[in-house]
């Protein structure tokens, strides 16, 4: 039933047969069954960031930033449709076993859309990375996977958390972001605009902390005026999971319980991840909500429902358990990671050459990690391959392969008893055993992640600097010192502090968290069997000096779009094995304010080897005092040449990119003229200088 007045028209009739005692019931995240109506207990509360998370096996996807990377709207499509036909699966056979437990229903609380603001914040590795335009366009495409666009909703998808949220970790539940209007229309509003208006996703989940002093769970101007007022958004709000105690306990904006179920409950959120809304009957009795509130928020629930089908029968429910982990859905996790990994520098090492090594030492603490392959909020997989895995898979007998851990993570030493950096001999005498050594050094979900993660208690998730732990800097620097080839793997989520890297390795391939079978995508591209074509969807600074307080969440000196200082590696940049040249970039007409732009050009591989590459688009307005300080992004597309190989690609630019956000939010054209870039990464003197490309340039009169 995707027609949403039908499935209003069938909530309303539905919780009309309700007491108010059953309906209030319901707006809890583990809404108990109505038995004498036939309704079955439903727990809103799923996962599926990168797949189906916490509910046993399923396809391990990589992490979101990492499928970020990839700059694939098509593919990142592919990958929600794939997570919503195995959750379809999953729910099937729990729902005919009776089982309703967590994790267990089609409410998925992804994605993620937050702006990655800051490289400090932990949990920057479940978004789509720091730029507005890049996460609208992703996440539209993964929720328009998600959902699906059948008689009935496939799963509905969730977009969090809204709004102006991306840390501290250790301060959300009473952390005021503070946001002028134009950062707040300018930066972190959009993807969540073009979610719900494009991508039509049907709940959207509020942040912990407050936004200009309301919190954001009980936000009138979040949530009555912006998204169902401005943006007329019909689906249903969801609280973060405990957020609404934060109201009385932490934000002191309420007194009780009582009072915060019933601000969050009038302000539109309908359903409580937490169990404050326990009180709400209460705050009835007392005067503080209506019964026209409580119902209100019911039938949105059941409206929900009723569009995925639960009291019907679906073209779902013939999908079968063996679509879970299939080898089709391997195969398109495989294809994510190996676009996801980004190049960062290679002076010719790569690919290595199998008929020129006899010996490879792969050394590190998360080489033969299968944390490091996850990331959080995962699923479980049958089968986990790691980087030394995949490498020893990929050379078989050949080539003899050594390993050392080389130190532990993050602390000083392996074995508890053993002295400081115990590993580190060991590591030293495999590189010396090697023709080429493959180090891979990083974080896992344990020192970003979430406020609850337990390895990096001290700050709740969060960073406190870019570097790498101690022990991992003090081996990279000894095995770059061996004298052998270095090629170094890193797993993180976010920018790390590479410039020694930078000036000592041979090669630098960021791995992101690559998925539960990530070592096998890596081993492909260190041997080419397919070429490296990421982008970075975050900028990797040099250092964090004359950086922004964390808790500051103006957007001047971060990311690309404000950055004062030249990074080490830009947003957007990304080796690969060919070499991508753009010529013949013209406009195929006029650029107006209803239509934008189409522009046309032609790509040619001059390199010898066969590579995707993504063609980015970048707009600098040249009149508006309105205009962000350097350049935008406005569009890409994402193109496969073979050697010697030219073609044809065409470029859609948005009417939004010709607009500017003034210091009261509003939206507007200001400004006629325009300079478009379009090449494989920013039109910026790093990327021209890390890559030997300059953009191509194009004056642009709006008419």
């Amino acid at each position: 039933m995707r027609d949403r007045e039908r499935a209003k028209a069938a909530a309303r009739e539905l919780v009309a047969k309700m007491t108010l005692e059953e309906r209030a019931s319901q707006l809890r995240y583990d809404a108990p069954p109505i038995k004498r109506l036939g309704i079955p207990a439903y727990n809103w509360w799923n996962e599926a960031l990168h797949g189906v998370a916490r509910a046993g096996v399923a396809t391990s996807f990589p992490q979101a930033i990492g499928m970020a990377a990839a700059f694939d709207e098509g593919l990142l499509e592919k990958v929600g449709d794939a997570v919503s036909t195995e959750a379809r699966a999953k729910y099937n056979e729990s729902s005919r076993r009776g089982d309703r437990d967590i994790y267990k229903g089609l409410t998925f609380w992804s994605p993620n859309i937050n702006i990655f603001r800051d490289p400090r914040w932990g949990r920057g590795h479940e978004t789509y990375g720091e730029d507005p335009y890049l996460t609208s366009r992703l996440g539209v495409a993964y929720v328009k996977g998600l959902q699906g666009n059948g008689e009935y909703l496939k799963t509905a998808a969730c977009a969090k958390h809204y709004a102006v949220h991306s840390g501290p970790e250790g301060l959300r539940h009473q952390f005021d972001a503070r946001a002028g209007k134009k950062d707040l229309y300018e930066t972190y509003l959009p993807a969540f605009e073009a979610c719900v208006k494009e991508a039509g996703v049907e709940a959207v989940m509020g942040a912990y902390n407050r936004t200009n002093g309301e919190p954001c769970c009980g936000s009138k101007t979040l949530i009555q005026d912006i998204l169902r007022g401005d943006w007329r958004f019909e689906g249903h709000f969801v609280s973060d999971c405990w957020a609404i105690k934060d109201f009385h306990m932490n934000h002191g904006v309420t007194d009780t319980a009582e009072e915060s179920a019933a601000m969050a409950l009038k302000a539109g959120c309908d359903v409580n991840c937490g169990s404050t809304y326990l009180h709400i009957l209460k705050a009835y009795q007392d005067g503080l909500v209506t019964e026209e509130d409580i119902t209100r928020a019911a039938q949105r629930l059941f409206t929900t429902r009723f569009l995925l089908g639960c009291f019907d029968e679906t073209e779902f429910d013939r999908i079968p358990y063996e679509a879970v982990e299939c080898p089709e859905h391997l195969k398109l996790a495989q294809k994510m990671a190996e676009e996801s990994m980004v190049l960062l520098k290679n002076d010719g090492i790569l690919p290595l050459k199998k008929d020129e090594i006899r010996t490879i030492g792969v050394i590190g603490p998360n080489a033969d990690s299968r944390a490091a392959l996850i990331g959080n909020y995962h699923g479980t997989s049958s089968r986990y391959i790691t980087l030394l895995e995949g490498i020893q898979d990929e050379v078989g007998s050949d080539i003899r392969v050594y390993y050392s851990e080389g130190c532990h993570l993050f602390r000083d030493r392996v074995e508890s008893l053993a002295w400081p950096q115990d590993r580190i001999s060991e590591a030293l005498t495999v590189a010396e055993h090697s023709d080429v050594v493959v180090l891979c050094l990083g974080l896992d979900e344990t020192l970003e992640g979430e406020e609850m993660d337990g390895a990096n208690s001290s700050m709740c998730g969060d960073k406190p600097d870019l570097y790498l732990p101690g022990p991992q800097r003090e081996l990279l620097e000894a095995v770059c010192g061996c004298g052998r080839p270095v090629v170094l793997c890193l797993m993180s989520g976010s920018a790390i502090d590479l410039n020694y890297a930078d000036s000592h390795a041979n090669a630098v391939l960021q791995l992101w968290y690559p998925g539960a079978r990530g070592g096998r995508a890596a081993a492909d591209i260190l041997f080419g069997n397919s070429s490296p074509s990421g982008k970075l969807p975050v900028t990797f600074y040099r250092s964090l000096e004359g950086f922004p307080d964390f808790e500051d969440y103006s957007m001047k000196g971060r990311t690309y779009r404000y950055l004062e200082k030249e990074p080490l590696y830009p947003f957007g940049y990304g080796l690969t094995y060919g070499r991508t040249e753009i010529r013949d970039v013209r406009p195929d007409g006029e650029a107006s304010e209803t239509d934008g732009l189409t522009v046309r050009g032609v790509a040619v591989n001059t390199g010898r080897y066969g590579t995707d590459d993504v063609i980015q688009a970048y707009i600098k307005n040249e009149e508006s005092a309105y205009a962000v300080p350097n350049h935008s992004l406005c569009a890409f597309v994402r193109i496969h040449l073979e050697p010697g190989e030219s073609k044809r690609f065409e470029l859609q630019v948005p009417p939004t990119a010709f607009t500017v956000v003034d210091e009261d939010g509003r939206r507007f054209v200001d400004s006629r003229r325009f300079l478009l870039y379009v090449g494989t990464g920013q039109p910026d003197s790093r990327t021209e200088a890390l890559t030997g490309q300059k953009a191509c340039a194009l004056t642009v009169q709006l008419r």
